[in-house]
């Protein structure tokens, strides 16, 4: 058995794997609960000790990067720029770009050039621009000055690619593989990053369409879908001159496209612009005569369409008069033109170019100075649209009240200080306030007074509890298919709402925020009372009509054991927290809670969003894993995920899940192969545990029992992805699985060597060892009333301590475990008298 479970390990060394004694008759310490053991494939030193250091440098970008370890599978895919960044934190109109018009169309330095000046001309329009590309095989949302001159200095390079939506798995992949591409991202390619980080506002040249001949090519640019699926409205010169505009036409009516004209002062019938020229000969089908009223299209649009279902707005800018080409003249060009690209073979991406070099001849360089002015007066009216369109929002335009039930409006409950009132346009009958169109919580509003701060932020679940029990005159069982006399409470319950209620209650010196989503029902009202009630802060919970409050009902008997039990949570698993949402909350927050309610790929985006893309804060997370079967959730892979990344950059800082739901993870884990990537491995073997008697260090540091169930060496595989570890073991206490940093004073103090599992050999700048201690019980619980939300106000305890500045130590983790039996005391999921622990918390900072 034990040479069987041994995958492999060539260096044949001492390791701690090899380090197994083979002749106990219990099982090893790092041979796992279902028979698996450590694997190791890395070379060793003569002392047996692997040798890896894992140090970070930053390169002149101030991008983060490993100097030794190989190309990580698991990097970001997406890097976000700090003023885009900030520009969401602080909700600026921002205005997305596409970068193939410097890769592809023109030539450097004159790209570099035009780049610049296009960033400059939506910043002095008072936007924040967002050029979107790809640079080192990673897509960039806004880019510095040295990025744009990169991205543009690949102008004319073969391997230089345009980036479409089909393309954009492939470009990606590549470069968490390790082949670092680079590519300019075309109109489809930009609308589907930007709407992924809720960019509303894109400006542009021209579009792409469908070709001539396309009846026989079926050559029709990807551009078209796109606006047929992304919400995105786009602002251009219309498709380019040379291709069937009619056709282009038909097809985006077709695809359910809004395609409007700019009347740019004229009056009467308008044409729709063809890039070079503003008369096409075909009449707009609509027009608008401002930003403004465009922006109320976008607005309204958003509104119309139901998440998932939207589609984008063409807006055609007619390039500026005095940079007009005669119709005649560019038609002319063109038709020689496109004869020409038939005639030798041009076709697909080639196409595009072949003509626009050949109008370029043709119009004796006419094109270019009409290119660059048409490019800039669109960019500069993306823009202005993105800042009537943020002031639509700040403003809280409402919509009639007559809003039909279909229609998917956010609403955010508006919370008043004793009796003064909001500004007038904040509310709708004094309570609640339409912020957007469906659930992307990016797209609500401003409030126009001050939000109060968050130091705590909880994502999680929330929902209204119905328990059922035998009335008194009932028997003690429930009768099926009948009408039952009970004693029916109601309770405002959820995981998210039990961590941050007992963060809440433990410190009132933090304001603690629950983000969650309740429905526009009597249930939703009701649970936003109650929160007010509580005094949690409501600012995270948005109303979503159309949709159903989360409810639980349990039907219990006589003894109050569950007879039965009900759960519609699909509001919150089918939920999609958006980049906005998540960034406006978390603005202060000091540490953010997730709980494992939300869908696995939800949860991943959530975490991503907190951490891996846009974390300029420095906010720290916790992990709530709920349940056995929701805790695996954490570790699942799909194309939707990304992956975890790991130590020193985990998404996650600390876990507090029980053993069964450690054992779950872990499970989940090894399924889906977290344990076999090269970076885990290197760091798995730099923790520098001692090669042998591995088992009886954990059975001093812990007991047999709990290293025969494979508890330690579960939160050791588990640490690369989440560097300290509570595992609650009731009655047998609370262990603590941690990596320490080389400056922890733990390793130098004499009174934690006991605890320190081991110490790094190598001189890593970022790694010291490993920390196990197990905290017993601070005390015998024989009169538990229920046991439902002790583990959430164990972790409640803990963040309200951590946010106060205290350590994960013997002291934090007795009191949250004071607070955790404090609730198996009381009737309620979290104990009402957990303010009775703020002194404690007081003591730990003394």
């Amino acid at each position: 058995m034990f040479r069987s479970s041994l995958r492999k390990c060539p260096s044949k060394a001492n390791c701690l794997i090899r380090s197994l004694d083979k002749s106990s008759p219990t099982v090893t310490p790092f041979l796992l609960s279902n028979g698996a053991i450590f694997q190791c494939h890395y070379n060793t030193s003569r002392s047996g000790r692997h040798d890896y250091s894992r140090r970070l440098e930053t390169d002149q970008e101030g991008d983060v990067y490993n100097e030794r370890r190989q190309p990580n599978p698991e990097l970001q895919a997406y890097q976000i720029s700090r003023d885009v960044g900030n520009a969401m934190k602080n909700r600026q109109p921002i205005v997305a770009l596409e970068t193939t018009i410097y890769t592809h169309g023109f030539p450097y330095p004159d790209n570099v050039d035009l780049a610049l000046g296009l960033e400059k001309i939506v910043r002095d329009n008072g936007a924040v621009p967002a050029t979107i590309g790809v640079l080192d095989g990673k897509i960039r949302v806004g880019m510095t000055e040295t990025q744009l001159t990169r991205l543009a200095s690949c102008a004319g390079y073969p391997e230089t690619m345009k980036v479409s939506r089909r393309d954009i798995p492939y470009i990606i992949g590549m470069g968490m593989s390790g082949r670092k591409l680079n590519g300019g991202t075309t109109v489809s390619g930009t609308m589907v990053i930007a709407e992924k980080f809720g960019i509303k506002v894109f400006g542009t040249g021209g579009l792409g369409g469908v070709h001539r001949g396309a009846q026989d090519s079926m050559d029709i640019s990807a551009d078209l879908t796109e606006l047929g699926r992304t919400s995105v409205a786009v602002i251009s010169s219309g498709c380019k001159s040379f291709l069937d505009l009619p056709r282009t036409l038909e097809y985006l009516e077709t695809q359910g496209v809004t395609v409007v004209t700019f009347a740019d002062g004229r009056l009467g019938e308008i044409d729709i612009p063809s890039f070079y020229t503003r008369d096409s000969g075909i009449k707009s089908p609509l027009v608008v005569r401002s930003a403004r009223e465009a922006a109320f299209m976008i607005y309204a649009s958003r509104m119309a369409c139901r998440e998932g279902n939207g589609n984008g707005i063409s807006f055609a800018n007619p390039i500026p008069a005095e940079f007009s080409i005669p119709k005649v003249e560019i038609d002319a060009a063109i038709n020689q033109a496109v004869q020409e690209a038939a005639d030798q073979g041009f076709h697909g991406h080639a196409n595009t170019p072949f003509i626009l070099s050949r109008i370029k001849a043709l119009t004796e360089g006419k094109s270019i100075p009409a290119n660059r002015a048409l490019i800039q007066s669109n960019v500069r009216m993306a823009a202005k649209v993105a800042v009537e369109l943020h002031q639509i929002t700040r403003n809280k335009y409402i919509p009639d009240a007559n809003t039909r039930s279909g229609e998917r409006a956010i609403v955010r409950r508006v919370k008043t200080e004793g009796n003064q009132a909001p500004p007038e346009n904040n509310t709708v009958s004094g309570i609640d306030k339409v912020e957007s169109d469906n659930m992307e919580a990016h797209a609500s509003p401003e409030l126009d007074y001050d939000v109060p701060k968050a130091d705590i932020v909880v994502f999680g679940s929330l929902a209204m509890d119905l328990s059922c029990d035998p009335g008194i005159t009932s028997t003690t069982e429930p009768i099926m298919k009948t009408s039952n006399p009970a004693i029916i409470s109601q309770t405002v319950g959820g995981v998210g709402h039990n961590v941050a209620l007992a963060a809440q209650l433990a410190s009132s010196r933090e304001n603690v925020r629950l983000c969650s989503f309740v429905g526009s029902d009597i249930a939703g009202n009701t649970l936003l009372d109650a929160l007010e009630k509580e005094g949690l802060d409501t600012n995270g919970i948005l109303t979503v009509t159309g949709q159903r409050t989360a409810q639980y009902i349990a039907i219990n008997d006589g003894s109050k054991d569950l007879v039965l039990a009900s759960a519609d949570m699909s509001i919150i698993s089918s939920a999609s927290p958006k980049p906005w949402w998540i960034l406006d909350n978390t603005k202060t927050a000091k540490w953010a809670v997730v709980d494992a309610n939300w869908s696995a790929p939800e949860m991943n985006n959530l975490l991503a969003n907190l951490k891996g893309v846009t974390n300029f804060s420095g906010i720290s997370v916790a992990f709530e894993p709920v349940s056995v079967q929701k805790s695996a959730s954490l570790f699942s892979k799909s194309p939707s995920t990304q992956p975890l990344p790991l130590f020193p950059e985990p998404w996650i800082d600390i876990a507090t899940p029980n053993r069964d739901e450690l054992s779950a993870m872990y499970q989940a884990a090894k399924d889906n192969t977290f344990f076999e990537s090269d970076t885990w491995w290197k760091l798995i073997d730099s923790f520098g545990i001692p090669s042998s008697g591995a088992r009886d260090r954990f059975v001093q540091i812990t007991n047999a029992s709990l290293t025969d169930a494979g508890i330690p060496t579960q939160a050791i595989h588990l640490l690369p992805y989440i560097p300290t570890i509570l595992t609650k073991l009731g009655a047998d206490g609370v262990l603590l699985t941690s990596i320490l940093s080389p400056d922890d004073p733990r390793l130098r103090d004499p009174d934690h060597a006991p605890f320190v599992l081991s110490r790094t050999s190598t001189n890593s700048t970022i790694l010291g060892g490993v920390y196990m201690r197990l905290f017993p019980a601070v005390e015998e619980v024989n009169d538990i009333v229920s046991v439902n939300g002790a583990g959430d106000t164990f972790l409640g305890v803990l963040i309200a301590g951590l946010s106060r500045g205290l350590k994960v130590d013997h002291h934090l983790i007795d009191v949250a475990q004071k607070g955790a039996i404090m609730t198996l005391r009381s009737r309620d999921a979290v104990s009402p008298d957990l303010g009775e622990l703020e002194r404690d918390l007081d003591e730990g900072l003394a």
